[in-house]
């Protein structure tokens, strides 16, 4: 580009960009709107018994899953929760896999560094480490998009990320979309076949695939089955969170994630409440200890 051009043409590009930011801002929205005007049918008649979808998809070397859903809740507060990187702690330490997770650094892109180990009480230097850059690509008044992104997970696991994008229905409901995704290589798929064929052989998912010989609904499994249960597991910690933000409520809020699991046994029992709640609570108290 010829310079007198470059020097016309970069005043021109800064002054558009705040109407540019704004045009994509509002581009989200509308596209989260269409995707509930959409999903009307299939929020209000679903096996769930709440107002939720939830797809999965497997491709090449990689697993995603998208649950969409109406919160009972002003989008105000999900957007003043969600915004800050400290509520995804406390969103991501509901999970059972999760056994730290602290927000280091501030400006734009503050990372989360998350220490992920397995489903029993475990020190934090036994646990893999996934570090998620946190970006808060719009926030509105009336649109949230959320990212937490990770390069690298364990047995070479990649490309994490997570997505929260919000709008509001009325003046006391939000809708919602929770995206979960990440890539794996051979390491990984071949620790996964070990599980699939072994102690996670009966596990399924939430997608029926048809009928069983009683009539009962056959779900699907392998990967795609994983891929689904984890998403569940953090959507159900965004909703917990939401019905109890403050940190005295960490308690209750932990009780209520477990709880809300448990409507879905099939797919996410994993442990009694009793050793859930001992294992989160010390998980906590070492994490406050660390702080």
């Amino acid at each position: 580009m010829p310079a007198r051009l470059l020097r016309w043409s970069l005043p021109f590009v800064l002054l558009l960009a705040p109407w540019l930011a704004a045009a994509q801002e509002e581009s989200g929205a509308e596209a989260l709107r269409a995707q509930y005007k959409t999903m009307t049918p299939g929020l209000a008649s679903n096996p769930f018994h709440r107002k939720l979808v939830l797809q999965s998809d497997e491709g090449s070397g990689k697993l995603s899953g998208n649950i969409y859903a109406v919160v009972d809740h002003p989008f105000g507060d999900v957007a003043s929760a969600f915004k800050l990187p400290a509520t995804w702690c406390g969103v991501l330490m509901l999970h059972l896999n999760t056994k730290y997770c602290a927000v280091q650094g501030s400006g734009a892109s503050p990372t989360l560094n998350v220490a992920v180990g397995r489903k029993f009480d475990q020190p934090v230097a036994d646990a893999s480490q996934v570090n998620f850059v946190y970006t808060l690509k719009a926030a509105t008044g009336d649109y949230l998009d959320v990212n937490l992104n990770a390069a690298s997970g364990p047995m070479s696991t990649r490309d994490y990320r997570i997505v929260l994008e919000a709008t509001p229905i009325d003046a006391s409901t939000t809708f919602i979309h929770l995206g979960y995704s990440y890539g794996y290589g051979t390491a990984a798929r071949i620790a996964m076949q070990a599980y699939l064929g072994t102690i996670g052989s009966d596990k399924v998912g939430f997608t029926a695939t048809g009928k069983g010989g009683k009539g009962a609904p056959d779900y699907i499994g392998g990967v795609r089955g994983v891929v689904e249960r984890n998403t569940m597991r953090y959507y159900l910690a965004i909703d917990a969170y939401l019905d109890a933000p403050s940190p005295q409520q960490q308690e209750q809020r932990t009780a209520a994630w477990f709880d809300a699991t448990e409507q879905y046994a099939l797919q996410l029992h994993e442990m009694s409440k009793d050793d859930y709640l001992a294992m989160k609570r010390n998980e906590y108290r070492r994490l406050t200890a660390r702080q």
